[in-house]
């Protein structure tokens, strides 16, 4: 599966890695899993530096929808995301959906930078 992630209760902390191509399906498995945890107020560090999607824009847009829809249910924890230059275009609409939530939300091109700001953010 190309998507893995920790979620650690003590750190409040969510750390995802994608590797390869993640699909729709395993990112709302990796969003079910969240929710069951009751993670959504933790910090979220998701490093897509080595993966990438074959989801085309109506999959995204659902996506973006559904984890904007969540932020209803309580408060929604920092998010650091870490996506390559080529990628960018590809997730833009969903972190645009996302940039309007009330949390702070950083892009990033390498996990060193995103690492340090996330745990730097209130968890």
């Amino acid at each position: 599966m190309p998507l893995h992630w920790i979620i650690d209760p003590d750190k409040r902390l969510v750390t995802a890695v994608a590797e390869g191509d993640v699909t729709r399906v395993e990112f709302d498995a990796f969003l079910d899993d969240m929710s069951r945890a009751g993670a959504d107020a933790y910090r979220k560090l998701f490093d897509g530096g080595r993966g990438g999607t074959r989801m085309g824009a109506e999959d995204m847009l659902a996506l973006g929808a559904r984890m904007r829809a969540s932020h209803a249910d309580g408060p929604i924890g920092p998010l650091a995301v870490v996506v390559p230059k080529e990628h960018v275009e590809t997730i833009d609409r969903v972190l645009g959906m996302l940039a309007a939530a009330e949390r702070p939300m950083r892009v990033f091109r390498q996990v060193g930078p995103a690492r340090k700001w996330i745990s730097n953010q209130p968890g």
